[in-house]
């Protein structure tokens, strides 16, 4: 696994220290002697971690780490801090100003080179989603990214797992000052409960009795509903082996007993800001691809999700003798609704057809604004005949109540033509299909709109 990491350190040797540790493990490595030349670098994107020094002599590590996490372009990329200072408030102070681990000199090559390998995982996913997310700037979606650095990484869900009472009494009482936590003795109930709980974080002891603590975390990464969710592993210090293993299946982070309040706290909260980061980025991919495929206006899939979908669909007919009913609906004298009332009645009256639409089909059902207002249905292993009663059940739903326009002041009559086919020879094109329905729709109006026209096929 490969990534560029970045050496903060004013210090040539440990600089070449770190170097050598590093490039062992086949990572590029990068080094910087100042805080300066690290922001620069890091707002050019050219690393993945930052392992970074704290005492230098124009500023800071501390205050390097703050400007990271607070400029929208740097705060997703991870920052250890690697310093000879080792008081709890050294640490908690890198770690409020936003540090993802703070390992004090010397560090064990083995502890370093697991953190590192873990927080490479979890930076390359946070890209992958970035880059898929880039396509929602475009569309006009907000970037979480300024959310991400105002957020305090408070008010989160806490599912902690812990056996011994002592224990677990004196960690939620101190989470419970930032956030809503949970509390499940049971090892064997916690994964149920983690999956049904919608958490932020899952806090496991790692010294659980008749269980296997990295059991519990393996397992948590493989389910679908907790697979990204962090988890804060804890342990006695006799078993930091066990820790760097849990680092390897996923673990997040940890922490070596006795916990201190501040730094359990400052951990809970680093966790949690990078959960809702990356749930802010999936959201944008997903909303992204609805977007392609949507209609903004009524809701429906558009144009291009039909073509593509509407061949799927004949591909799954022909091979199980299935019937395929398509029909295409078109509102009548729509352009001299918006001549005489707006545009915006028109919208509104979009709007409603589509409620309507959607009310008339069943779930397996593709409604689709295939353009202007013309709509397309397609209704997969439905004949002609029952497809029928659907189109005329449509067409009086439509005709049958008035729509309300600029705000309900006022209601319009409106009414549709709809032209319906069936694909029923295997193998038949696509476009033949979509045809056939056309000239049917084509009939309708031609008589006299208002009315349903079927062709066989």
């Amino acid at each position: 696994m490969s990534a560029r990491i970045l050496v903060v350190d004013d210090v040539p040797a440990n600089v070449k220290l770190l170097e050598a540790r590093l490039s062992a493990e086949y990572f590029d490595v990068m080094t910087a002697s100042n805080g300066t030349e690290a922001l620069a670098i890091s707002r050019r994107a050219e690393c993945d971690i930052i392992l970074l020094d704290v005492m230098m002599p124009d500023m800071d590590g501390f205050e390097v780490c703050r400007r990271l996490k607070t400029d929208p372009a740097t705060h997703h990329i991870p920052v250890v801090m690697v310093t000879a200072l080792d008081s709890p408030a050294d640490r908690n102070r890198g770690l409020e100003a936003g540090a993802d681990d703070f390992l004090t000199k010397p560090v064990s090559d083995v502890v370093l080179i697991a953190r590192v390998r873990s927080l490479t995982r979890l930076k390359m996913m946070t890209d992958e989603l970035r880059m898929r997310a880039i396509t929602s700037l475009e569309i006009g979606m907000q970037a979480p990214e300024r959310s991400a650095v105002a957020d305090t990484g408070k008010g989160g869900r806490i599912l902690l797992v812990d056996d011994r009472e002592s224990s677990y009494e004196r960690l939620a009482t101190i989470l419970a000052a930032e956030h809503t936590v949970d509390v499940e003795p049971n090892p064997t109930e916690a994964l149920f409960h983690a999956a049904e709980g919608n958490y932020d974080l899952l806090i496991v002891s790692l010294d659980l009795n008749n269980f296997d603590g990295l059991r519990l975390c393996s397992q948590a990464r493989s389910l679908e509903r907790t697979r990204h969710v962090p988890i804060l592993a804890i342990a006695d210090p006799e078993n930091s082996t066990r820790l760097l293993r849990g680092l390897e299946i996923g673990v997040n982070d940890y922490l070596l007993r006795p916990i201190d309040k501040t730094e359990l706290l400052a951990r809970a909260r680093t966790q949690i800001r990078r959960r809702r980061y990356t749930d802010h980025l999936r959201d944008n991919v997903q909303n992204s691809i609805e977007m392609a495929i949507t209609d903004a206006l009524t809701g429906l899939h558009n144009r291009r999700y039909m073509e593509s979908h509407l061949a799927t669909l004949a591909e799954q007919a022909s091979l199980r003798g299935k019937p395929l009913a398509l029909m295409i609906l078109d509102i009548d004298y729509f352009k001299s609704i918006n001549d005489n009332y707006g545009h915006d009645a028109g919208d509104d009256v979009l709007r409603e057809f589509a409620v309507r639409v959607r009310k008339s089909i069943r779930g397996i059902d593709l409604a689709c604004r295939y353009g202007g207002e013309e709509f397309v249905i397609v209704m997969p292993e439905t004949d002609l005949h029952v497809a029928g009663m659907v189109a005329e059940r449509l067409r009086r739903s439509i005709a049958g109540e008035p729509f309300a326009i600029h705000k309900g002041t006022k209601r319009i009559e409106v009414t549709i033509s709809i032209g319906l086919t069936t694909l029923e020879r295997k193998g038949e094109a696509v476009a033949e299909v979509l045809k056939r329905a056309d000239t049917a729709l084509y009939r309708a109006k031609h008589d006299g709109r208002n009315r349903v026209v079927s062709q066989a096929a």
